[in-house]
């Protein structure tokens, strides 16, 4: 464990067959940020594989983000596009604060970064590209219907399932803001179509794409974008209508 001046712990670094409440076993580390590390592990009894989200005791006073965390998965349970939460744990480590980790459904898949990289140019087409907005429009709507947001939309929290006719997409790390919920969403909204920027090739190329990309990207102008949407629903119902010339 990797812990700061101020004592912070800066990294748990397990190691593939370390041992968790006796009833985890770790496979490997799946990533990191700010509110602490996920790690791929194994349920011992079952033998099934989950996903566990260990939280940087600094980073979760009174177990406050880790308790928002889980309740809004609960609450969000019945949306396809968010991977599925099973329980709570405490683990100790060093030191006396416990630390919490949540275990979750393991996704296979690849993150959308490093699918983005695979491509030639690491680039989609626009076609591929108003596939995946579609695709995150579909998916964000419905965390919307339950008057929630996701909060941190980016390529890291993006995982690739499948692709093919569309994409099969899970989201990863809600987060929450101290923000309305309102404004939340239209930064959804606003972040959505700024991976779609991303994906088609981003600054580099945008000068060049059609008017129809144009016209959606706004210039990556958050006022304009809020404006000419309005919600993520209406984003959804235009790229499903929408003219090509």
């Amino acid at each position: 464990m990797v812990r700061s001046k101020n004592n912070h712990i800066e990294s748990f670094e397990l190691s593939a067959g370390d041992l968790i409440n006796g009833k985890y076993q770790i496979i490997s580390k799946l990533g990191g940020g700010w509110e602490g590390e996920v790690y791929r592990i194994r349920e011992k009894g079952t033998q099934i594989e989950r996903a566990a989200k260990f939280f940087f005791p600094q980073r979760n006073k009174s177990n406050r983000n880790s308790t928002r965390y889980a309740r809004k998965l609960h609450k969000l349970r019945n949306c396809p596009v968010l991977i599925q939460y099973h329980t709570r744990e405490e683990v100790i480590f060093e030191g006396p604060t416990p630390v919490i980790c949540l275990i979750s459904d393991y996704v296979e898949g690849e993150l959308l970064s490093e699918f983005l990289n695979r491509q030639p140019g690491k680039r989609i087409s626009i076609f591929q590209g108003v596939t995946l907005l579609h695709a995150l429009a579909v998916g964000i709507e419905t965390v919307h219907k339950h008057g929630e947001y996701h909060g941190d939309l980016h390529a890291e929290n993006v995982i690739v399932r499948r692709y093919g006719l569309g994409f099969d997409l899970k989201l990863l790390d809600l987060f929450h803001w101290e923000d309305t919920h309102k404004a939340n969403m239209q930064e959804d909204l606003v972040d959505m179509i700024k991976l779609f920027h991303q994906a088609i090739g981003g600054k580099k190329h945008y000068r060049n794409q059609p008017d129809e990309v144009k016209w959606i990207c706004c210039g990556l102008r958050r006022n304009l974008i809020i404006e000419r949407f309005r919600s993520v629903r209406r984003l959804r119902e235009y790229l499903e209508t929408m003219q090509w010339d």
